[in-house]
């Protein structure tokens, strides 16, 4: 079973930074990670996607332009840096993988994910 490990978020405040990891437990597992927003029993929104084969992403409307996903090269942690902050940013964002060929809702879904992380808290204060 993969497991996904979070880390980083915290809080930030206005116009700042933050910088979230996720790792799988088991490296080329995977086919795409991505970051959500999401409120338990809800399939959330998706903030960044990573094709974790051709490193294709895609991003939520909300965060077009000041996040950046990134994966590394073992392919077994994905990135996402947080820049120009904004309280409507404040949320837990959870760590999703998709580890089995299979239903497809597309990348924006969260129904396409498997395996989730166990959320970390993101603060944004001004």
């Amino acid at each position: 079973q993969v497991r996904l490990e979070e880390s980083g978020g915290g809080s930030g405040q206005v116009g700042g930074s933050l910088r979230l990891s996720c790792t799988t437990s088991v490296p080329g597992s995977t086919f795409n990670m991505g970051w959500f927003r999401r409120t338990p029993g809800e399939e959330g929104d998706v903030v960044a996607s990573i094709d974790t084969r051709n490193a294709h992403t895609v991003y939520g409307d909300s965060v077009q332009g000041r996040f950046s996903s990134s994966l590394n090269s073992d392919k077994d942690t994905v990135y996402l840096e947080m820049t120009n902050l904004k309280p409507e940013d404040t949320d837990t964002y959870y760590c999703a993988a998709r580890v089995e060929i299979g239903r497809w809702y597309g990348s924006r879904d969260g129904r396409s994910y498997q395996a989730w992380g166990q959320g970390t808290q993101v603060t944004v204060s001004s």
